[in-house]
């Protein structure tokens, strides 16, 4: 028995937004309160290696707090009202899928060929497939996965297969 979810759950105006909005409050409020109970937090001028993972759980927790707020105040938008449908198995195989295959194709393959097979694979949870969009995605994220991971922060990953740079 919880007295308060009794008093709070009527007041829920879109369901889909209200447990999202949880989500991410705990999520953001562990990886916040991890990193300062963890790490070195450091000032603004010299940042330690709490302080970027602190900064991000805040502002997660801040987000969630909002979209909470906002399932409470504001009327669902969707045909549905934002309730719950059926969780769609499917989807959530292919999307887990094609990112366990991209973190074991990242260091035999590089980054640009298993960026384009993860974009490939997962883009099977979108039905119908269509063929024209999933390579323009694969082509246009690849090259922004360069530019930002390669270019922008210069990350130490191969970017191909090791028999293609030798």
């Amino acid at each position: 028995f919880r007295p308060s979810l009794i008093f709070v759950l009527p007041m829920i105006k879109d369901q889909r937004d209200f447990w999202a909005g949880l989500m991410f409050m705990a999520f953001g409020g562990f990886f916040c309160l991890y990193s300062v109970y963890n790490y070195n937090i450091g000032t603004a001028s010299r940042m330690g290696p709490g302080y970027f993972p602190m900064l991000l759980g805040g502002f997660l927790f801040f987000l969630g707090f909002f979209i909470t707020a906002k399932s409470v105040l504001f009327k669902s938008t969707e045909e549905d009202g934002g309730k719950f449908g059926k969780f769609d198995w499917y989807n959530f195989f292919v999307i887990l899928g094609s990112v366990t295959i991209f973190a074991v194709l990242l260091r035999p393959a590089g980054l640009i060929p298993a960026t384009a097979v993860m974009v490939f694979l997962s883009s099977f949870g979108n039905r119908p497939f269509h063929w024209i969009r999933t390579l323009l995605l694969c082509a246009f994220l690849c090259v922004a996965v360069w530019l930002i991971f390669v270019l922008g922060l210069d990350l130490t990953v191969p970017i191909w297969p090791a028999f293609l740079t030798n």
